[in-house]
């Protein structure tokens, strides 16, 4: 039966909410293994088994947030603070580019004290010193204006994600000061200008439901995303959900394929959460359709202290050292790095 709705999936690009609980609930290994095998073809008819990385620079861990999930919430009075200067954030990326990256993710919480004039400084910089690499910004709801000052500034793409699509689900994951309507318009906007827009969801949130589940495939199937970041929920020690269950590899695996048949283009990445929850997770998310990574180009020195989640992995490593390890796995697996800038298939300068 379950071989007959993942062809059903891949052919019509859709699904039912009943299809989507059968998949999420499958525990036979040869049907989850057939999933895999079909998101695979998938992904290698397009991206012709080329993984993309992303450097990423987490360059503040202040936020203005109190999300109930998240280590860096501004009421975590645990965490250790940090920002990093222009400099320390151009020397990284000085360093990713030696070693190969061409592609930049900006990412941290939503501090005020990196306003729109030092966030476009800091774009253009880079811009300059590595004209070929791509920028992408992951800093949170801004206004549109904001938005398309850092389209202008040169910036293509920008991740955010929803986190839920569902209302109800939405207030039980953030304070009442934040909002999905913003959060979608958000999303519309940087659609909108023009931007690489990413999106995505944490498996196994707290009072997560087949059902928001579903409602975040019509967003997203509204949204077209060009990207999607999905990952297992991992509980951090100093949040509300400090004592919740951390989310299912396994149905963050058939989602990734799932999602892979329902978005044969997206550029989706096999997380770091995942692997976090799992020691060959990342390899697990290529097989299952995943074609991006994104190890950490952040100073080693401050890598311990931008934890969303308990455990995080690769906190200790130099730049170079992760590079050529994540380089060497994704060779043992039948894939390569390739050294692109790694656009979506549709996107046009």
């Amino acid at each position: 039966m379950e071989k007959s709705i993942i062809q059903s999936v891949r052919q019509s690009k859709d699904i039912s909410l009943e299809q989507l609980k059968a998949l999420l609930e499958m525990t036979d290994e040869d049907s989850k293994e057939y999933l895999f095998s079909q998101a695979r073809e998938v992904t290698d008819d397009i991206f012709h088994r080329e993984i993309y990385l992303r450097g990423l620079l987490e360059f503040t861990n202040y936020c203005k947030n109190d999300c109930y999930y998240c280590g860096i919430r501004c009421s975590n009075k645990n965490a250790d603070r940090y920002r990093l200067s222009d400099e320390e954030i151009l020397l990284c990326a000085d360093e990713g580019a030696r070693i190969g990256f061409r592609t930049f993710v900006l990412q941290g919480g939503e501090d005020p004290y990196y306003d729109d004039e030092m966030i476009c400084s800091i774009v253009r910089k880079i811009k300059e010193r590595h004209l070929s690499c791509a920028v992408t910004l992951s800093i949170g709801e801004k206004s549109r204006e904001s938005y398309e000052k850092y389209f202008k500034a040169g910036a293509e793409r920008y991740l955010l994600r929803h986190e839920t699509a569902d209302q109800e689900h939405y207030g039980k994951l953030h304070p009442e000061n934040m909002s999905l309507e913003n959060r979608k318009r958000c999303l519309r906007d940087l659609k909108d200008i023009g931007f690489q827009t990413g999106c995505g969801i944490m498996v196994g949130s707290p009072y997560q439901t087949f059902e928001t589940i579903f409602e975040d495939i019509k967003f997203m199937q509204e949204l077209g995303p060009h990207m999607i970041g999905i990952g297992p929920f991992i509980s951090h020690r100093d949040t509300p959900f400090c004592d919740e269950e951390n989310g299912s590899v396994s149905m963050t695996l058939i989602l990734l394929s799932i999602l892979r048949l329902l978005f044969p283009k997206v550029l989706l990445p096999a997380t770091t959460a995942l692997g976090t929850a799992d020691a060959l997770g990342r390899e697990k998310g290529i097989l299952a359709g995943a074609n991006v990574l994104m190890p950490n180009l952040s100073p080693v020195g401050v890598r311990k202290k931008y934890l969303l989640y308990d455990g995080k992995i690769c906190t200790g490593e130099e730049a170079a050292e992760c590079n050529n390890c994540l380089r060497r796995r994704v060779e043992r697996i039948g894939y390569h790095v390739t050294d692109g800038r790694g656009d979506h298939p549709d996107y046009t300068f």
